[in-house]
């Protein structure tokens, strides 16, 4: 079911602030910086090999990122598996028990489809699984 790690989604006040210690500090390969407004963030990839990072930058007080920050200020928000199917990974993960905070995928960042595992299902971990954009 799972292909690859996609990525690691890093809750940060300031792309500003961040993006320079990947991408100049650590030579990450800067993939731009999107909106995603359904989800209140700006998101910017870096891309690591055959995986990247997501820097996370809440848009607003209401953001999801918001809160995490708020309660335990910048660091590792997410990780993120990439599927084939997200509609058939989500069947299968309901199937196995897992909770889903996303029963139907939803818009993601560069084009992706999307969905949350509960981390009450994963050890703690929020963990999100997305599917390409084609």
């Amino acid at each position: 079911m799972l292909k690859k790690i996609s990525h690691i989604g890093i809750a940060v006040h300031s792309l500003d602030e961040a993006l320079p210690f990947y991408r100049d500090t650590l030579g990450m390969v800067f993939r731009g910086i999107e909106e995603v407004a359904e989800q209140m963030v700006k998101v910017a990839m870096l891309q690591i090999g055959e995986s990247n990072i997501e820097l996370l930058e809440p848009t607003g007080p209401e953001s999801p990122v918001a809160r995490f920050l708020e309660k335990n200020g910048p660091g590792i928000h997410h990780l993120a598996y990439e599927v084939d199917d997200i509609g058939q990974a989500i069947a299968r993960l309901e199937q196995e028990g897992a909770r889903m905070i996303d029963k139907s995928p939803r818009a993601g960042a560069h084009g992706t489809r999307i969905a949350f595992i509960h981390p009450k299902s994963s050890g703690g971990v929020l963990t999100e699984i997305c599917q390409a954009g084609h």
